[in-house]
């Protein structure tokens, strides 16, 4: 009983923390010469209709770039490099249910009596999606892709935007040959 109660545990603990990890993940053109971007500018993406969340993107996008050497252009320039972003919103349903009363627990149909509440829970989950493409050859050289639940405060939101874009960049400029 005690060792069933404890396999129910962990599987929702495993459940919830992939359901509610931050994901993120690149891809990259395997035959770009990375070592050749120096300099970058912004293009038009899809950015997020709300100004300070697309400010604290862009902030974290170029804050990155600089890190790993890249110098930001204004838009007439030649840059090597042609940056976008892309921001959504969606929902992610979470089911809860609860059960009270009863001898044995949910496992045991119909014994005891219990009753189970189930309520159903839309969590925003915020996706962003970051391209660099090639302006000479005008390719698609890398991107990634993060998503992550939502908080009501924008400090966490911040926190998690930050996050996010550096794993993203973690992995740029990409390992060669691979």
């Amino acid at each position: 009983m005690k060792t069933l109660r404890m396999a129910f545990s962990l599987c929702f603990l495993l459940t919830a923390g992939s359901a509610f990890g931050q994901k993120v993940n690149v891809d990259w053109d395997k035959t770009a010469n990375f070592s050749s971007f120096k300099t970058y500018a912004w293009a038009k993406g899809t950015p997020s209709p709300n100004q300070l969340v697309d400010q604290r993107i862009t902030n974290a996008i170029d804050a990155q770039l600089a890190a790993k050497g890249l110098q930001k252009l204004d838009a007439g320039a030649n840059p090597d490099l042609a940056v976008t972003y892309a921001a959504a919103v969606g929902a992610q349903t979470q089911l809860n249910t609860t059960t009270l009363g009863g001898w044995g627990g949910p496992w045991r149909y119909g014994w005891g009596g219990g009753t189970s509440t189930t309520s159903v829970q839309q969590i925003p989950v915020g996706q962003l999606v970051v391209e660099l493409g090639d302006i000479k050859n005008k390719d698609l050289v890398w991107r990634a892709t993060s998503s992550d639940t939502m908080s009501d405060n924008p400090q966490k939101n911040e926190k998690k935007i930050n996050k996010a874009v550096e794993k993203m960049f973690k992995k740029y400029p990409p390992p060669k040959g691979k």
